[in-house]
């Protein structure tokens, strides 16, 4: 059985800091992906050092309604973050939710930077730094 889209929301989650300008550019990719989506519901959370955090992010769609969440690492590639301390969060999240009576589905997805148009742009862009010089 599939879960209609209007109880499914997606989490771009990216690393965090505490420099306000490492941070503008993922508000400024949120908004260009929203801006090419018509109601699905996207937001942006943060592992550490910055908000809204991931813990944050569920609660409040879990709150709103959402039956499944669906995270997105802007990660470059699944390091220990990704493989240990994500999963663990998220785990003990649900676990929580479900004790405050969310039935609440949340899959981690794989990193963007592991998809093959993230390669090839990356690809593109240095062979052409390079061939510029």
């Amino acid at each position: 059985m599939t879960t209609p889209a209007a109880t499914v929301a997606t989490i771009l989650l990216a690393h965090g800091s505490s420099d306000a300008n490492w941070l503008a550019p993922f508000d400024n990719l949120l908004a260009h992906i929203r801006s090419g989506l018509d109601s699905e519901r996207v937001e942006l959370a943060y592992m550490e050092l910055a908000d809204p955090s991931l813990h944050h992010q569920v609660a409040t769609l879990a709150a709103a309604g959402y039956s499944r969440i669906d995270i997105l690492p802007l990660f470059f590639a699944a390091g220990r973050h990704l493989r240990k301390d994500v999963p663990a969060m998220l785990e003990q999240q649900q676990n929580e939710l479900k004790q405050q009576g969310y039935d609440l589905e949340i899959s981690l997805h794989s990193p963007v930077g592991l998809e093959p148009e993230v390669a090839n742009a990356i690809s593109n862009i240095v062979i052409r730094r390079i061939s510029t010089q």
